[in-house]
């Protein structure tokens, strides 16, 4: 990704989208990733795979990426 940090996150619980904003010769457009963090010993990561407990989030932060994403392009 083309920025070191998202333009846009939000949270529920674990599970977190990111939006990143990338440019190109077309102009701006915007790629959005999931994830679920867990701790492992003493350390956070990242997984990309979701228990059956966070599928709602999942949808819930996809709808909420996805309009921020539309937000965004109808303003520009």
């Amino acid at each position: 990704m083309a920025n070191n940090k998202p333009v846009y996150e939000a949270r529920i619980g674990n599970v977190r989208a990111a939006v990143w904003e990338n440019q190109g010769e077309n102009g701006v457009w915007h790629n959005v990733t999931v994830t679920r963090s867990y701790l492992d010993g003493n350390e956070w990561k990242d997984a990309a795979s979701y228990r059956p407990t966070d599928l709602l989030a999942v949808g819930k932060l996809a709808d909420l990426a996805h309009t921020w994403c539309l937000e965004q392009r109808n303003a520009e």
